[in-house]
């Protein structure tokens, strides 16, 4: 174990009982890297901090080198605090006013194309792709198009694939379809079955899941569109920045990528490759 030192990302913790600072993050990451060959290194400090402690609430250890320990040694566990540090939450038309302007703006452009390509870049739990799905069927373009989910959380691509939510939680999701101005009534769109809301499979119909890291990850095909909302707010400048060229060089000319509302190209190196289509709702269009 390294020395401790001083610094740490954050006061507030959930376990006072365990430090975690600098050396110790560190040396989970390094520890992680070894075993599962997964590189934590560019994430976000404060939110990393924040995620392991959540781990620590979750697991009853004694010490971070406990943890460490079971890291090295358990194969099982290791996928599951992956899964837990790299799982973002989500809800159907978060933010119904990104998808107004997605609906307003952004589809009419892609009506053009006689077939339309989607990238949502760490998915989650799919509740995004079915956002999407049912604006496109609303403006009578889901046919026409192919979409690609992706994450780097295998459990929660299965989540997505199977559409199947807490019944609880669609008074939230209801609410945000009827701000976003939806045709139909949200519950056109599902069924409900044993407690839970099960999608209708109709809108996967073109819709393809896969596992992808976005950290390292190359150009597997082109887009119209590409969203990732709310993923590189957990990344520092540096990946945040190679995420950004990754997602221009795979947008076809013209087209566009939507990021999170806290979220920015400014800073970014191919910032200039882009012009700004709604900088409320973080929606840019790839120049020649």
């Amino acid at each position: 174990m390294p020395e401790q030192n001083q610094g740490v990302w954050n006061t507030q913790r959930n376990r006072p009982d365990i430090r975690l600072g600098f050396d110790e993050l560190n040396y989970i990451i390094k520890i992680i890297k070894e075993v599962a060959d997964f590189d934590f290194s560019h994430y976000a400090a404060s939110s990393f901090q924040r995620r392991v402690y959540r781990v620590l609430e979750i697991y009853p250890f004694k010490s971070v080198q406990e943890l460490v320990n079971r890291l090295r040694t358990d194969a099982q566990f290791t996928a599951e605090f992956i899964e837990e540090v790299t799982v973002n939450t989500t809800e159907l038309f978060r933010d119904p006013e990104f998808w107004q302007e997605i609906r307003d703006s952004v589809l009419p452009s892609l009506a053009q194309h006689r077939n339309i390509h989607i990238w949502h870049a760490g998915c989650s739990t799919g509740e995004e792709v079915y956002s999407m799905a049912i604006t496109l069927a609303e403006a009578g373009l889901l046919d026409r198009v192919k979409i690609t989910a992706t994450d780097i959380n295998e459990t929660v691509i299965k989540t997505a694939a199977r559409g199947h939510y807490p019944e609880r939680l669609f008074k939230l999701y209801d609410n945000n379809y009827r701000i976003f101005g939806g045709k139909k009534e949200l519950s056109d769109y599902y069924k409900i079955e044993n407690g839970s809301i099960r999608m209708n499979p109709e809108l996967l119909a073109n819709v393809k899941f896969r596992h992808f890291n976005l950290v390292g990850g190359e150009v597997f095909s082109k887009f119209d569109l590409v969203l990732c909302r709310n993923v590189m707010i957990y990344f520092d400048k540096v990946l945040q920045d190679q995420v950004s060229k990754l997602f221009y060089s795979s947008l076809f000319k013209y087209g566009f990528l939507a990021v999170g509302s806290k979220e920015s190209l400014i800073w970014c190196s191919v910032s200039h490759k882009f012009k700004t289509i709604s900088n409320d709702n973080k929606i840019y269009q790839a120049r020649v």
